[in-house]
C-alpha cells in the first residue's frame, strides 16, 4: 500500500530542498495531491498479474493473438520521471485465450510501478507465459523517457525500443517477423 502520509512528508521535504514555501497558497495543497497521485500511478504495486490473466476460454485454433498499441504511461525508477509509449503484446495459445482486454490490464499492472522498460518488457512477456501457458509470447514496447528529453541528454522525440520473446517466437524467426509485419500495418 502506498503510504500516502509519507510521501506528502516528502514532498514538502522536496519543495523547501528546493528552496520553495510550502506555505504559499499554490503550494499548500500540492503535498496531498501529489499523494493522491502516487497512489494512483503507483497502484500496480499492489496488483498481481495472475488476476487478469486468470480468466481463459477454451479454443481449437491456437494462431497467434496480437493485441498491439496499448498505451501505456510509467516512471522510470531511476528518475522517478515518466515514461509513455506504447506496448505490442503476442501469444500462440496452447488451447486457451484470454480476454484481450486482460492483455491491456496486464501491461498496466508492470506499468503503474517504478519500473524500467526492458524489466517491464520481460515481466509482461513472463506473466502470459506463466499463467495462459501459451505455446510463446512475444512484447515488444516502444516508449519516450521523459529522463532523457527533460534532462541529461535532453532528446526529445527519441524512443527507446525493447523486445522480448519466449517459447515458440524465440525458436522461429518467421513467427517474429510475422508480428513485426502485425503491428505495423
Amino acid at each position: 500500500m502506498v503510504d500516502q502520509k509519507k510521501i506528502e512528508e516528502a514532498v514538502k521535504l522536496l519543495l523547501e530542498g528546493i528552496g520553495e514555501d510550502v506555505t504559499r497558497e499554490g503550494l499548500v495543497e500540492t503535498p496531498a495531491r501529489i499523494g493522491r497521485m502516487y497512489a494512483e500511478i503507483f497502484a500496480g504495486m499492489d496488483e498481481d498479474a495472475a488476476v487478469p490473466l486468470s480468466k481463459t476460454f477454451h479454443v481449437e485454433n491456437n494462431e497467434m493473438v496480437v493485441e498491439k498499441d496499448i498505451v501505456f504511461y510509467s516512471t522510470c525508477e531511476h528518475h522517478l520521471m515518466p515514461f509513455y509509449g506504447k506496448a505490442h503484446v503476442a501469444y500462440i495459445p496452447n488451447g486457451k485465450v484470454v480476454g484481450l482486454s486482460k492483455l491491456a490490464r496486464t501491461v498496466e499492472v508492470f506499468a503503474r510501478r517504478p519500473q524500467l522498460q526492458e524489466q517491464m518488457t520481460a515481466q509482461i512477456a513472463d506473466a502470459i507465459m506463466e499463467h495462459l501457458e501459451p505455446q510463446g509470447a512475444m512484447v515488444m514496447v516502444e516508449a519516450e523517457h521523459m529522463c532523457m528529453t527533460m534532462r541529461g541528454v535532453k532528446k526529445p522525440g527519441s524512443s527507446t525500443v525493447t523486445v522480448v520473446t519466449r517459447g515458440s517466437f524465440q525458436e522461429s524467426e518467421k513467427l517474429q517477423n510475422t508480428f513485426f509485419n502485425m503491428i505495423r500495418k
